[in-house]
């Protein structure tokens, strides 16, 4: 497994589902609706990296510092001494968002802030909010190159998108550049939500991979008492595993 980033847990099956871990030096593209469980998806992936001794960058353009802990804290995703031993570097930016001009080039800030690529994953949850004013196709292929450099030295970059937000054309730029590409996507039956993670690309993996993995969002409480209530995530097969190539 020399060759991937595992971000496995005891209490899931995810990383097993989906090879055993990131691809070293890949690209890899989550795609889904709002509310689809896009950022929970890349919260879990962080936390699992972080398990397994694998420095993150966590850019989040939802969520502030505080917001962040807390959410992954819901979870049962304690990151705080990842936090303090540097092993995770967590950069929110809605106030960026929120007092720079809209037409601001956030292409350009990403790609010149080398800060952001010194750990082994990265991880941009969403890059539609980023780019929102300032994509299009030769920004959006630049931005791709710059990613793929990052890989060639064994860098991760994770990237959120937010369906129907970009042009499609940045969009299917994304999608097809990407090695790993993972669509999440959402069924409301009898009143609950259905969500699942469709695997289109997966390559470099060293394992099956299950093609479509359904997961639920409950809460549960371990001791019995209100305040100690916890959202957690179960993971399931939908369909059957097939060796990825290419």
């Amino acid at each position: 497994m020399g060759d991937l980033y595992s971000f496995g847990i005891e209490r899931d099956v995810l990383n097993q589902k989906l090879g055993g871990g990131l691809p070293r030096g890949s690209l890899v593209t989550i795609k889904g609706g709002s509310s689809s469980g896009k950022s929970v998806t890349c919260q879990r992936i962080c936390f699992g990296l972080l398990e397994n001794d694998v420095s993150v960058t966590f850019i989040s353009t939802q969520l502030t510092t505080k917001g962040f802990i807390a959410q992954m804290q819901a979870l049962d995703y304690p990151i705080g001494i990842y936090l303090v031993r540097g092993r995770l570097l967590m950069i929110p930016v809605i106030p960026l968002l929120q007092k720079t001009k809209q037409k601001s080039d956030y292409i350009q800030r990403l790609m010149a802030a080398k800060t952001l690529f010194r750990n082994d994953v990265v991880i941009i949850d969403t890059i539609s909010s980023l780019l929102f004013h300032s994509a299009d196709a030769k920004k959006t292929l630049d931005l791709i190159n710059f990613f793929k450099r990052v890989g060639s030295v064994g860098k991760t970059v994770v990237i959120a998108l937010d369906e129907g937000m970009l042009d499609p054309e940045v969009t299917h730029i994304f999608e097809s550049s990407s090695d790993v590409h993972l669509e999440i996507k959402t069924k409301r039956e009898m009143g609950d939500v259905r969500r699942s993670i469709a695997v289109h690309k997966f390559a470099g993996s060293e394992s099956k991979v299950t093609q479509i993995i359904g997961f639920l969002l409950e809460y549960w409480c371990p001791t019995y008492q209100v305040d100690d209530q916890r959202l957690r995530i179960l993971y399931y097969d939908m369909k059957n595993e097939a060796q990825y190539k290419g």
